[in-house]
């Protein structure tokens, strides 16, 4: 049985907690940033957890 690939996308864009979750960034935080609001711009820059509909597709991209 040859061995499971990895999605290389995948792997750049999320990554596991120590508890199993999934860690993603937020979306359009690399350019136009001059029309968003500081507030906005600040609250995109956090890491937030995947939303559990998404969780399965992912876990399969990366592997695991």
């Amino acid at each position: 049985m040859p061995k499971m690939k990895t999605n290389s996308g995948a792997k750049k864009r999320f990554a596991l907690t120590g508890t199993g979750k999934i860690k993603r960034k937020h979306a359009f935080k690399s350019h136009i940033l001059t029309k968003k609001t500081k507030k906005q711009k600040r609250r995109l820059t956090h890491v937030s957890i995947l939303n559990n509909s998404n969780k399965r597709s992912v876990k399969a991209l990366l592997g695991i």
